[in-house]
């Protein structure tokens, strides 16, 4: 396994992070608990979640899987680094209320952060959060609340560092900058849509995450199956999910998608590779990314995964990719004129 810091940090962390999203909903307990061996067997040491993962009515499910391994032993929590996240509303039944949260429960009030962590930490089975990360903005509460209710935190124990997922890169800098006036370490890691398909990320989020230190943790790496061999499962008839929900439906509906992942898959094929493989070796080449989540529902998912990290793209292919998949380049540059 090959290991990178986090941003700025001192902590080491495996460069393919186990999205556990998929843990319960559409993986159960025992393929779960057999998917996180596999992965620290194979040096995997960043483990990915959020409060609200789960199914209806048990939201917090995938928490409760992941700390029921930890309670299987074997020192499996003090190898894993742990981080989970934290905004949506958790009520369970809202038989009682509107679409809307009841009030205080979402959100990064400091009230709701309190709430949220205590409630992580009793379905994690576990005494603290390595990465607790603010699932999205919350442009009503003022970092220096959130920074206040962080301190606590930190210094009662029961969270190390923090981070944010799907945060627009203004937000970013304005967060430190206001760690760094308190003297505060601040923002550690962000986590954003990012991939060979999707790479708006690169015109502000990647260059404010590389400014203020922060690892770049890409989400959906394969664009939610769009770059893992879309058209040749369709073709096989192996890619229900793919092919009939997700961005990748919507993709593969749009004619220019359509060429675009065509002209991917036969690229790859000349040179006898797998697209889901170069997909994530492509993110692990970019500048400031710490590593991709990859989020496996069954081994064999794993192990494509696993490989990605011995793949070397050269400079030609990583050329033809680009022109492919051309990015938009940094802000203000990317901009029409």
């Amino acid at each position: 396994m090959k290991y990178t810091q986090l941003g700025r940090t001192g902590l080491q962390v495996s460069r393919l992070v186990l999205g556990t999203m998929n843990f319960g909903s559409e993986t159960d307990k025992a393929v779960s608990h057999a998917l996180m061996d596999a992965a620290l067997d194979a040096g995997v040491n960043f483990f990915d979640t959020a409060n609200i993962y789960g199914v209806d009515g048990d939201k917090g499910l995938t928490e409760k899987i992941i700390g029921s391994w930890f309670a299987r032993g074997g020192g499996r929590r003090d190898k894993v680094v742990l981080a989970t996240k934290m905004y949506g509303d958790m009520t369970q039944d809202k038989a009682w209320s509107t679409s809307e949260a009841w009030p205080n429960h979402n959100k990064l009030s400091a009230l709701n952060i309190r709430r949220a962590v205590e409630a992580s930490l009793k379905r994690l089975g576990t005494d603290h959060i390595d990465v607790y990360q603010f699932h999205h903005v919350d442009r009503a509460t003022p970092f220096e609340e959130i920074w206040q209710a962080v301190d606590v935190l930190i210094t009662q124990g029961k969270i190390l560092y923090a981070g944010t997922s799907n945060f627009p890169g203004y937000k970013i800098a304005q967060a430190n900058e206001i760690a760094a006036r308190t003297g505060r370490l601040g923002l550690v890691s962000e986590q954003c849509l990012y991939n060979l398909a999707e790479r708006r990320a690169e015109m502000e989020i990647v260059p404010a995450a590389q400014e203020y230190g922060l690892g770049v943790i890409p989400w959906s790496p394969l664009h939610q199956g769009l770059l893992g061999g879309a058209l040749r499962k369709e073709r096989e008839g192996t890619g229900a999910r793919t092919t009939r929900t997700g961005r990748s439906a919507a993709g593969l509906a749009d004619p220019a998608v359509r060429a675009k992942v065509q002209a991917y898959e036969d690229l790859l094929a000349q040179h006898d590779l797998d697209p889901g493989e170069v997909a994530l070796a492509w993110l692990l080449s970019r500048p400031g990314v710490t590593g991709p989540i990859v989020g496996p529902r069954t081994p064999d998912h794993l192990q494509s995964a696993l490989r990605a990290l011995e793949l070397e793209l050269s400079e030609e292919l990583l050329g033809a990719l680009d022109e492919i998949f051309p990015g938009p380049g940094p802000s203000p540059e990317a901009f029409a004129w």
